[in-house]
């Protein structure tokens, strides 16, 4: 199959033996699975990461159902020993009206220095050129590539093809979850429970005003936060009849095998309205959540956060014992049509 088929625009530089061709469905997940966990030493990929580790045929299959038409934005690289790479495009609207294309490649570390990463990268920016025009959306958008700070790789041709960082995620891991400290004293008033359905909206608000004026951030709709709802260890603090605070504390079903695996817990958001904080609800929710996680089976726990957060979470949750793991670096680049 040719490179340009499938309607994909042809990339320059691509060596012999070597073409890209378009995604074609559950044929290819075990192909791009194995791209991932052949990768993984070379990136030094955490296996157990909750931003992005070694996801499985299954949930490498997951996602490809959740974009808009994966055959033509995604492409494999393929050589006559089968698929060595590949490449997705995806796209959303910022809480500013900046509209993201977002790009993500991988490729097996033995076919790398060969020109194919940088053929994978032009496809993707020419293909996302042809949606932006498609979108009329040349006035608010910007590519978006992702790298760990661990891949070496691709973060030198991110760099060599003009991307320039914008933000950095942290990954923390609290790593014994029987050694949690004194969650202190909650002020008059204040009541901590659980998140019941009827709370689910005040919960999803709460968590949308705490990124109000927050750069980066993509709107989340109350239907998607419905979507992924799981409620066993949501916590809450009400403040009389008001929602001041709300922990989204969940359990990892799977490990990186696809084997049912409930001993890590995520805090997937901390939220604390302004005229809530510096009361302590912000710490006493997270070990309460914490707390929760443990009881149903968890033994250590992850979160990522911004490193430039303005609420200094960072320093809330070393303070109960989370330590850093990894690195996750957002870049971006004008588009030029």
């Amino acid at each position: 199959m040719s490179a340009s088929s499938g309607g994909h625009p042809a990339p320059a530089g691509l060596p012999p033996g070597y073409v890209l061709r378009p995604y074609r469905g559950h044929e290819d997940h075990g192909a791009m699975a194995a791209v991932r966990l052949g990768s993984t030493e070379r990136d030094r990929v955490d296996v157990r990461s909750i931003v992005e580790g070694v996801p499985t045929a299954a949930e490498i299959g997951e996602a490809c159902a959740e974009l808009d038409d994966p055959s033509e934005n995604q492409v494999l690289a393929e050589h006559p020993d089968g698929s060595v790479g590949y490449a997705t495009v995806r796209w959303w609207q910022e809480r500013d009206g900046t509209w993201l294309y977002l790009h993500r490649g991988y490729l097996l570390p033995e076919h790398r220095g060969r020109g194919i990463g940088s053929a994978m990268l032009d496809w993707a920016e020419s293909r996302i050129r042809q949606l932006v025009q498609q979108h009329g959306t040349a006035q608010a958008a910007v590519f978006g590539a992702n790298a760990m700070a661990s891949e070496e790789d691709a973060t030198r041709l991110l760099l060599d093809t003009g991307y320039q960082r914008v933000f950095t995620l942290v990954e923390l891991e609290l790593p014994d979850l029987r050694l949690l400290p004194d969650g202190g004293q909650l002020p008059a008033g204040i009541r901590v429970g659980a998140v019941e359905p009827s709370d689910y909206r005040a919960a999803w608000q709460t968590v949308v005003d705490s990124y109000a004026n927050s750069a980066f951030t993509e709107e989340w709709t109350f239907d998607r936060f419905l979507a992924t709802a799981d409620p066993t260890c949501w916590r809450a603090a009400w403040d009389g009849e008001d929602m001041a605070a709300v922990a989204l504390c969940s359990l990892r079903h799977q490990d990186p095998l696809g084997h049912q695996d409930s001993s890590l817990g995520e805090v997937e958001e901390l939220s604390v309205r302004a005229e809530s904080r510096r009361l302590g609800l912000g710490r006493a929710l997270l070990l309460d959540g914490l707390r929760c996680l443990r009881e149903h089976g968890a033994r250590t726990a992850r979160l990522y956060t911004g490193t430039d957060n303005p609420h200094r979470s960072y320093d809330l949750y070393e303070s109960v014992g989370f330590r850093r793991r990894n690195e996750y670096v957002r870049y971006r680049k004008p588009i030029d049509i």
